[in-house]
């Protein structure tokens, strides 16, 4: 969703990572990550590898940004994630054809984080980048709750401690494989007091730390021209790294 590269924000610390983050550009990028959900979903739940291969409706929605992780080094393809974002007088979420959204979010922005893949063995931090552009993404959107279906325990976890709340119990989620999960909410309002007031291990690397590798689009409100040169952006980060589109 949305044109436009936005800059690292202003932070104490700059660090350089292995990899790259960046929304697709093209459908060969969408390609690459699918190749990479149905490698990394396939592990585990071997009849979801097939329909992971192609793209789908919600990645063709204009409110959906696909994220992609790649090797600086080899240009491979080494993770993905996309965000959709939902608000007044854009298509629902894909979540709310499972759990109606909360009364008090009905007219807010509202996101939802899917797909989120990444080989087994692949590098820790790789899913931690992708979960920042994915943060970093809600914020520039102003996005007030962002939904997540959680199916592996340490997810699970992982995200009760960032602070995300038991929407509903174990729902199947039909784009998951009819595969039982739990509804989960982050509420972004104050989500960054929040992990400053419990000093948060994340909160050094999510916002406290600028990642160059790591961009996204800005919201559509942008001229045609500026949304030129916004991408132009996103190709010098490509060429940096040693690819070319």
């Amino acid at each position: 969703m949305g044109q436009g590269y936005l800059g690292a924000r202003m932070s104490t610390a700059v660090e350089s990572l292995s990899f790259t983050v960046r929304p697709v550009i093209s459908h060969g990028d969408l390609v690459r990550a699918c190749r990479v959900r149905a490698l990394a979903y396939g592990a585990k739940s071997p009849h979801l590898r097939e329909s992971m291969l192609e793209p789908d409706s919600v990645d063709a929605l204009p409110t959906t940004t696909t994220y992609l992780c790649e090797d600086k080094f080899s240009g491979q393809a080494m993770g993905t994630m996309r965000v959709q974002v939902s608000g007044p007088q854009l298509s629902p979420l894909s979540i709310d054809g499972v759990v109606p959204p909360l009364r008090e979010f009905q007219t807010a922005y509202r996101a939802e984080i899917t797909r989120l893949a990444a080989p087994v063995g692949a590098d820790p931090f790789v899913r931690l980048a992708l979960w920042k552009a994915g943060f970093m993404h809600c914020r520039s959107h102003h996005v007030r709750l962002l939904m997540l279906a959680v199916r592996k325990p340490a997810l699970i976890k992982a995200y009760t401690k960032m602070g995300a709340k038991d929407v509903c119990g174990e729902l199947p989620i039909p784009y998951a494989g009819n595969l039982p999960h739990r509804v989960m909410g982050l509420f972004l309002d104050d989500i960054e007091s929040e992990w400053r007031m419990a000093q948060h291990p994340l909160l050094k690397f999510m916002v406290d730390t600028a990642h160059p590798d790591i961009a996204q689009w800005e919201p559509k409100s942008m001229n045609a021209g500026a949304a030129v040169a916004a991408q132009a952006r996103v190709v010098g980060i490509l060429e940096r790294a040693g690819k070319f589109v």
